[in-house]
């Protein structure tokens, strides 16, 4: 099936042909639902911390900053902002020419509220002799968002997110990436540094440099700080081979084999280069001002204040287990992980062995907010390869919508997945923890794409929050709604919390 080509081109990005030969099975066999045992809910799998215990949480992060722990914030952000604009881009291409959705409607009523506004106008004023109003007084609707999107203009609809200028200030607007180096600054710096990692696509990579280069030593004079900012790129290695919908590989009109990204799951191998002891993870485009950045930097520091604290306890009952513990102290510990870890063995043999490979692993603490409505995953306790069942962030297709009780489960779960992690990656010893090692490798997805007007199916690798970490030990924790303000189409941007 694979021609000497083939093997050229599969070697060239790093990939086997043993992976593209598995990959190639999992279209044909697919991956299978997973078997859910609840949904996560507060006093079930979510905590959700009182005041005195918020306190107490926040002191605890800043004593363990205080001990020069090396601290990182990650930030996926080589998403193109294009699905941000498809509304716009359908009216550019529509045949009426005055706003007649609602969304065209709201986004041209509005328009000076964005902080892209005076830039667009600018842009407008050079390539049309006209600035928005003007344009719009001439019923000549379409040119204001030909100016936003294409590449004379803004190029807003090719720019990655995280470049879009999200927010307006007195000095100045400020984009998504200039935020989270605020955000970094406020909660994820220690010893006077803050180290901040985004992964950014290739052709946007010197752009964005750039545009850090600009930015970072404002922000660093006025938060008194000093940045190490550090970039990657997702592997090429990690991309996926396409496939026909007979699941032979999708060819190229030059017979070569398509190769697609493999989706934010291949960002485990990014993350596991980073050099931390904590790591925040959290979307590019879930940020807000600075006048509501108070709510989200105290919950921050409380999530991660729960991380170490819980971390602390497993790697003392790691030492514990190294010693030799008595029968007393392994029920203490098999108590530890089922209650404080959400960790049900289930069928397993409770000894030390299992103990220990249940503690001896990295730890994540998700925040978690009540369900409004928003697409996604959300916490549920599901049952793991090796007959455990855990705490899991799982998406609507790793569920079998045929399971009446399953979709019940999803339908009505209390809580969302607003990606909104904190990760403890190393272990009792003090070594690096090789994060590939815990995926959960059965958790991938299958979609149906196209490609010159041809269908084929697209594999995404286990999810970086969900297949990806399915190893990990998991903790939610319940966060204000207040603390999730992530920016799906241009016009969230008219929402109060991004004005």
């Amino acid at each position: 099936m694979l021609t000497q080509q083939d093997l050229k081109q599969i070697a060239q990005r790093g990939i086997s042909e043993e992976q593209i030969e598995t990959q190639l099975k999992q279209f044909e066999m697919g991956f299978p639902f997973l078997k859910l045992e609840a949904a996560a809910a507060v006093g079930h799998g979510i905590v959700a911390p009182n005041e005195a215990e918020r306190r107490q949480y926040v002191d605890s992060w800043q004593n363990y900053k205080a001990g020069g722990r090396r601290v990182v914030k990650f930030v996926p952000a080589s998403g193109a902002a294009s699905r941000m604009f498809k509304n716009m881009f359908a009216f550019v291409d529509a045949d009426y020419d005055v706003p007649t959705t609602d969304f065209e409607k709201k986004y041209f009523d509005e328009i000076e509220k964005f902080a892209f506004y005076d830039a667009l106008d600018a842009v407008c004023q050079k390539n049309e002799g006209k600035g928005i109003k003007a344009l719009m007084n001439d019923g000549n609707y379409k040119a204001v968002a030909a100016n936003m999107l294409k590449a004379e203009g803004l190029n807003y609809g090719q720019l990655p997110k995280g470049m879009l200028l999200f927010h307006k200030y007195d000095d100045g607007a400020r984009t998504p990436m200039e935020e989270h180096l605020v955000e970094g600054a406020l909660y994820a710096a220690s010893n006077g540094e803050a180290h901040i990692h985004f992964t950014v696509s290739h052709e946007h990579m010197g752009f964005f440099k750039q545009k850090v280069a600009e930015k970072a030593d404002g922000f660093a004079k006025k938060y008194g700080i000093k940045y190490d900012i550090t970039f990657s790129e997702q592997k090429p290695s990690t991309d996926t081979v396409a496939a026909n919908p007979d699941n032979t590989p999708f060819r190229e009109s030059d017979g070569s084999l398509l190769f697609r990204p493999g989706g934010h799951g291949a960002l485990i191998e990014n993350l596991n280069e980073i050099d931390a002891d904590v790591i925040f993870i959290k979307n590019i485009d879930n940020v807000v001002p600075d006048r509501l950045k108070p709510e989200t930097t105290e919950w921050k520091q409380v999530i991660a204040g729960v991380l170490v604290t819980l971390q602390q306890k497993a790697f003392d009952y790691l030492r514990l287990l190294d010693k030799g513990a008595s029968d007393e102290e392994l029920k203490e510990i098999a108590m530890f992980v089922e209650q404080c870890l959400c960790t049900d063995p289930k069928a397993n043999k409770v000894d030390a062995d299992y103990l220990r490979r249940k503690l001896n692993r990295p730890m994540r603490v998700c925040g978690v907010v009540k369900n409004v409505g928003e697409p996604g995953g959300g916490p549920f306790l599901t049952y793991n390869q090796d007959g455990t069942v855990s705490l899991q962030i799982l998406e609507s297709s790793q569920i079998d919508t045929n399971n009446a009780e399953y979709m019940k489960m999803f339908t009505q779960g209390t809580h969302f997945n607003p990606v909104d992690l904190v990760c403890a990656v190393r272990d009792y010893k003090g070594e690096p923890f090789c994060l590939p090692e815990f995926v959960d490798k059965a958790t991938g997805f299958i979609s149906s794409k196209s490609k010159g007007g041809k269908e084929l199916k697209a594999l995404e690798l286990p999810g970086l929050w969900n297949g990806a970490m399915s190893n990990w030990s998991t903790i939610f924790v319940e966060v204000p709604l207040g603390t999730f303000n992530p920016v799906k189409t241009v016009n969230d941007l008219l929402r109060e919390q991004h004005q």
